[in-house]
């Protein structure tokens, strides 16, 4: 029988007005500190997000989401934050903010393996 190991994510959203508190799921963070994985998945279609609000800057946005990634891989190219242990990198990428990219709140589960669970997440929650 296969060991479940705790884990906790968030889904990464695009809020383009904040005071609307409107928004579009784009991704998911996974935290699984048993295996010592943080990943992220994201998508961005540049369709649907002109739909949504039409002054969006994708380019920027992809540039925001490589940046969130580079921290979850952690080292130099994540800067100051991907030098930090991986379970603060993950506090700090799911920490409140009101900015146009933005975090859920974090749930828990348990899984076997990390990577399947943050793809079948990202399939549920975002594709």
């Amino acid at each position: 029988m296969q060991e479940n190991y705790l884990y906790e994510y968030a889904v990464i959203r695009i809020v383009p007005r904040v005071e609307r508190e409107e928004f579009l799921n784009v991704g998911v963070i996974l935290y699984c500190p048993q295996k010592g994985f943080l990943d992220v998945k994201y998508c961005l279609d540049p369709t649907r997000l002109k739909a949504f609000s039409c002054n969006l800057e994708v380019t920027q946005l992809e540039q925001y989401l490589h940046t969130l990634e580079r921290i979850c891989k952690g080292g130099k190219n994540g800067g100051p934050i991907g030098g930090l242990p991986i379970a603060s990198r993950f506090r700090w990428l799911t920490a409140t903010r009101s900015t146009i990219i933005q975090t859920s709140r974090i749930h828990p589960g348990f899984c076997t393996d990390p990577y399947q669970t943050l793809m079948r997440l990202y399939t549920q929650l975002v594709l």
